[in-house]
C-alpha cells in the first residue's frame, strides 16, 4: 500500500502529499530520510531505510510548472526521490491533517492525482513504476 498525507499545501490548498523535506547542513541523508519520515508519520512508523540509500530519481523544482512540471514557487529546488517501506504504526503528525493508505491502482487513478500538486502526482508514479507497481 501507498501512504499519503492530507497537508495544506504552499499555495493554501488541501492537497495529498508525499513525505518530504530539506536535508539540513551537515546532515546524513539518510538521517535527513528518518527524521522526515518520523516528523510526518510519528515515531513509531519503522522505516525500512537501507545503510546506503540511493534515490529512484532526481526531480527538478521550479516556479515555472512550463520547465519540468514539478512546480515549487518559491524557488528552483532539486529532489532526490526515494520509495521507503514502514512497518510499525503510522499516525499523522506536525501539519498533516490525515494519512490514507492506497492501493497501488488507487494511488496512481486520476481521482488521487487531482488532490496533489506540484507534480508530486507524477513522482509517485515514478515512484510505483520503480517497484514494478505501476498499474
Amino acid at each position: 500500500e501507498v501512504g499519503l498525507l492530507l497537508k495544506v499545501a504552499s499555495d493554501g490548498s488541501i492537497s495529498r502529499m508525499l513525505v518530504s523535506g530539506r536535508i539540513l547542513y551537515g546532515e546524513r541523508v539518510r538521517d535527513a530520510l528518518v527524521r522526515h519520515l518520523e516528523k510526518d508519520l510519528g515515531p513509531l512508523a519503522l522505516p525500512h531505510i537501507p545503510p546506503n540509500p540511493s534515490p529512484f530519481t532526481i526531480a527538478e523544482y521550479f516556479p515555472d510548472p512550463e520547465i519540468s512540471g514539478f512546480v515549487d514557487p518559491r524557488h528552483h529546488a532539486v529532489s532526490l526521490a526515494y520509495v521507503i517501506p514502514v512497518s510499525g504504526d503510522c499516525t499523522p503528525t506536525q501539519e498533516a491533517l490525515n494519512l490514507a493508505w492506497f492501493t497501488p491502482a488507487e494511488a496512481a487513478s486520476s481521482k488521487i492525482a487531482a488532490d496533489m500538486t506540484g507534480g508530486q502526482d507524477r513522482l509517485l508514479r515514478l515512484g510505483l513504476a520503480h517497484v514494478g507497481k505501476l498499474p
